[in-house]
């Protein structure tokens, strides 16, 4: 029997069974995948959202307590647990040095990343160069871990955990730590939880996956019919606009499109449908998968001009180019009457002042709606450029009611040695919404707060 068993193999489930180990814990890891797929969604990552109360060497000026929890407050709405979101808060202060400790090295903002050198620490490598160095350390240190080792179902009794199953193995464990992610990868759960729209269309089927194709929900779905208590809206979750040429699973950062907010969004309609200008890039990527979610087709179309080139980093997939606008709308399959009528209007409704994309700055439109908040120029400077975008699914925000302690609660009792982290708890602090970043500060957070009680629960 181990001490201490963590399902999952991400950042969050990493995080746990390293601060297990530490903390004198035998420890076993499961990871459902197989070994050059490890690490989940935290192989796609590439930074972590900070606060600081001054400079601290790849992160410039100050970004304290009250800015993270307005930011965190205003993307959520208000669907938050404040207790929570200000223990990931505090706790992203100073998780660092231990990182590093674990042979994680940080790097200064990349160019083109807009704003985010002042909140955000980016990984020397991207995740995964954090996920090998974390697996790095936790063999060092004598983890076991098994690949290819997808649990099925846990043995529990009344509301303790007595092992896990996987086809006919059993794991026994005097404790657990359950970090094995959402349910974004699960087809026919997306289109569940979707269902059908008023058009006759089921949305689901056109999302991508921006992540691992592991999240199945597996776990999730076994602790709801165990009588584990729930939060969340299935629908929720971590969705941004990304290339439609991008693959079903694993496409990562590298398939996203930051023009949004230089130029303008139609629908296949040729229609705009959202603020393009609302707020900065990073408050407000991770809205507009959600926002094409609903158009028909679930397919928008990002516009730009030439003007826009080099202020945003280049996606993966070179954009459709044309020297005039009725060529663009052509090539892209809309209807070009309409696109017309649509770019002619907001054209002639902006108001440009003084463009800066790295502030909220004075270029707006007038009459016209939606309007456009900020950055809002004439797209008239050939030659022009036109994305397709589809929703990218990250990670789903359902999951498990926890607390400040990272306990399952069943029945609105917590489970004495039964523990959650990452992805499979996010929803208790991103009821909606995202900024970028904080999905590893979550997960940071809370692995760590799992990791040491599950150990203290073992002893």
């Amino acid at each position: 029997m181990h001490d201490v068993l963590v399902i999952g193999g991400g950042n969050a489930a990493l995080c746990a069974a390293l601060m297990a180990r530490e903390a004198g814990a035998g420890v076993l890891l499961l990871e459902s995948s197989p070994r050059e797929w490890r690490g989940g969604n935290s192989q796609h990552t590439r930074n972590l959202r900070c606060m600081h109360d001054a400079p601290q060497d790849v992160l410039v000026e100050a970004y304290r307590e009250e800015e993270f929890w307005q930011d965190l407050l205003k993307v959520t709405g208000g669907n938050t647990s404040e207790e929570l979101a200000r223990l990931v808060i505090r706790a992203s202060s100073s998780c660092r040095p231990w990182m590093r400790r674990h042979g994680v090295r940080f790097q200064p903002s990349l160019a083109g990343t807009l704003h985010l050198s002042r909140t955000n620490a980016f990984f020397m490598g991207g995740g995964k160069a954090l996920v090998n160095a974390y697996y790095r350390s936790a063999q060092a240190l004598g983890v076991e871990l098994r690949y290819d080792t997808p649990v099925d179902s846990l043995e529990l009794r009344d509301g303790r955990f007595v092992a896990a199953l996987s086809g006919n193995q059993r794991f026994e464990a005097r404790a657990c730590v359950l970090a094995c992610g959402g349910f974004e990868s699960n087809r026919e759960w997306l289109r569940e939880a979707w269902g059908r729209n008023e058009r006759g269309e089921w949305p689901a089927d056109n999302f991508l996956i921006r992540g691992t194709r592991f999240n199945q929900g597996v776990l999730l779905r076994h602790m709801m019919a165990q009588g584990a208590d729930i939060i969340g809206d299935p629908t929720q979750a971590h969705c941004v606009a990304i290339d439609a040429r991008a693959p079903l699973y694993d496409g990562g950062i590298v398939t996203r499109v930051d023009a949004v907010s230089l130029g303008v969004m139609v629908n296949r309609e040729g229609r705009r449908f959202y603020d393009e200008g609302e707020d900065f890039w990073p408050k407000r990527y991770a809205i507009w998968g959600r926002l094409v979610a609903m158009q028909p087709g679930q397919v928008g179309y990002c516009i730009i001009d030439s003007k826009a080139i080099g202020r945003f980093m280049p996606p993966v997939f070179p954009g459709v180019k044309s020297d005039t606008l009725p060529e663009l709308a052509r090539a892209l399959a809309l209807p070009d009457h309409e696109f017309m009528k649509t770019l002619n209007a907001y054209n002639a409704a902006c108001r440009v002042g003084t463009f800066d994309h790295t502030v909220l700055d004075d270029c707006r439109t007038e009459g016209v709606a939606p309007p456009k908040t900020h950055w809002a120029r004439p797209i008239d400077t050939p030659p022009f450029y036109g994305y397709a975008l589809k929703p990218g699914i990250t990670f789903t925000y359902l999951g498990l009611k926890t607390d400040a302690r990272a306990r399952v609660y069943f029945g609105a009792e917590p489970s004495p040695n039964l523990f959650v982290a990452g992805e499979m708890m996010a929803g208790n602090v991103l009821g909606q919404g995202y900024t970028a970043g904080v999905g590893m500060s979550i997960g940071t957070a809370f692995g760590r707060i799992a990791g040491t009680e599950a150990a203290r629960a073992a002893a």
